[in-house]
């Protein structure tokens, strides 16, 4: 199954859900990247997240950027989704290995680190974009960005990521769920939600018996009815072209791209989210500096 984007409200209105299935996008940028396991699921986590956050937004261009530094040995993780949800990123440190936990569980907390921020920038193309950002709590990505939502949005806000990742080192499995309050839920609505959460037990569970995005949601929430309202096909897609990095290389301006030329002759530039090379020849980076001059 393709990877998929669930949007979902209870029918008393007082809940609303999205779940991400993101196999095949955490598994394309393992590939890119090439981590070990626990850098996997760490970036795996971030990517369905700005999956999620990023599919909210309004207005074509829109895009969402999820920075995590907690300090740890995987360094900063860094994640960008479009208006529909599409992501690319990229991890500091993919060959990071750290031991697993005492369940036997990678352990993304140790590596990620927990001295540090989360941050969110939403670039709603105006003149400044938005930006919040929280202290981590433990580094393991869901319970932080349920922390955003609480402390920099005041949504009250349950969040559960997990990826499975296989004996080879690919992804097994993807995904993470966002459930939030409604304005008028009571304490009765708050007890439901813990309670369906809770009876649900870990994305990683979950994803293993079936990485279906509703079904997930329909898990989570069993204690409730649920209207599904969008389902939204999602991937890993990264928008750098050899038209952006020749656009890169000509804002260096005239004096440093002529000092380019002149240390290294041509240049061979790499896009950080994806595996697109690009080599510009001595020739036609002297062209591009002779048309600057014009």
């Amino acid at each position: 199954m393709s990877d998929q984007l669930v949007r979902a409200i209870s029918k008393d209105g007082f809940v609303k859900a999205v779940a991400v299935s993101s196999r095949d996008m955490t598994e394309r940028a393992r590939q890119i990247h090439k981590t070990l396991p626990v850098a996997t699921a760490a970036l795996g986590r971030t990517l369905a997240a700005a999956s999620m956050m990023g599919n909210a937004l309004k207005g074509d261009g829109a895009s969402l950027t999820l920075q995590i530094k907690g300090g740890g040995p995987i360094g900063t993780i860094l994640a960008v989704s479009d208006n529909e949800g599409n992501v690319r990123g990229t991890v500091d440190n993919p060959q990071v290995d750290v031991p697993l936990r005492a369940d036997g569980k990678l352990d993304v907390g140790a590596a990620v680190g927990f001295d540090g921020t989360l941050t969110v920038i939403r670039d709603l193309h105006m003149k400044e974009p938005y930006v919040g950002s929280v202290g981590l709590l433990g580094g393991e990505i869901a319970e932080d960005l349920a922390a955003y939502f609480v402390e920099s949005e005041q949504i009250p806000t349950a969040c559960g990521l997990g990826v499975l990742v296989d004996r080879d080192q690919s992804v097994m499995a993807s995904g993470g769920y966002i459930v939030q309050l409604l304005p008028g839920a009571g304490e009765d609505v708050i007890t439901m939600v813990e309670g369906s959460i809770m009876a649900a037990g870990n994305v990683s569970s979950i994803l293993k018996e079936n990485d279906d995005a509703e079904h997930m949601l329909r898990t989570v929430l069993s204690d409730f009815d649920l209207e599904i309202l969008e389902k939204t096909p999602v991937e890993y897609r990264c928008y750098c072209s050899r038209e952006r990095m020749e656009k890169a290389l000509i804002s260096l301006g005239p004096e440093e791209l002529a000092a380019m030329i002149e240390e290294q002759g041509d240049v061979t530039l790499s896009c950080q989210f994806c595996d697109n090379d690009q080599h510009f020849t001595k020739a036609q980076l002297e062209q591009m500096l002779a048309d600057m001059k014009k």
